[in-house]
């Protein structure tokens, strides 16, 4: 188990955005696929974060109805949606899984609906809050200078695997999807804080307890 600081991985920090919400701290979470990332969610909610999950935002801005989902019917064709006419998640991930350029013109379609969409949710929290962006492809998309602190969670890629397996992916397609995301040390060179998520999960619970103590400002008033 360890607890490492991002300052010590990479002296040079990323500059800083000043005044991006209205919130005494905001914190950028992410981390690869099948690296726990949304079990340190759920334990800094359980901490009294205010959770922000980009991938629950991304469901909805593609939900039947909306811009969002017609602008990826409009890219991709009728075959990504359902017979309800709801997205074909499955058959839009066979397109983008495998085609770079076909993945780039879905993010530019859904990256920017789900910032919007975080902000207006980071914007209505608690003045007080302390506010966690759950961001997948935080380092992907460029969006690690909008934090005050950003938290990485790694595992070691077998286990990692094994989890993506458990879950119902075969080994192949889970070191595929791993390898479609940003690498551990391009997310350690913007981290303030990385948690190893290979060990229990009560390793884990005193990393994010040790965490919230060292980081995280009490609320005052």
């Amino acid at each position: 188990m360890r607890v490492l600081s991002g300052r010590d991985l990479a002296r040079s920090r990323r500059p800083r955005l000043a005044n991006y919400c209205p919130v005494v701290t905001r914190i950028g979470l992410t981390g690869g696929i099948g690296s726990g990332k949304s079990t340190v969610s759920a334990l800094l909610a359980a901490r009294g974060a205010v959770i922000v999950d980009a991938d629950r935002i991304a469901r909805e801005v593609l939900e039947p109805g909306t811009p969002g989902l017609a602008a990826v019917a409009e890219a991709f064709g009728d075959d990504v949606l359902a017979a309800d006419g709801a997205l074909d998640r499955t058959a839009l991930a066979a397109v983008v899984f495998t085609d770079a350029d076909a993945r780039k013109r879905l993010d530019g379609i859904v990256h920017p609906l789900v910032r919007a969409r975080a902000t207006e949710l980071a914007g209505a929290a608690p003045p007080d809050a302390v506010v966690v962006h759950d961001v997948p492809l935080l380092v992907e998309t460029g969006q690690a200078p909008s934090y005050d602190l950003v938290l990485v969670v790694e595992a070691d890629p077998a286990v990692r695997v094994a989890r993506l397996v458990q879950r119902g992916l075969t080994a192949e397609d889970a070191r595929a999807r791993m390898a479609a995301q940003a690498s551990d040390e391009e997310r350690q060179a913007v981290a303030d804080v990385v948690l190893d998520n290979s060990g229990t999960r009560e390793q884990l619970e005193e990393q994010v307890d040790r965490f919230w103590a060292d980081h995280v400002p009490p609320v005052t008033g």
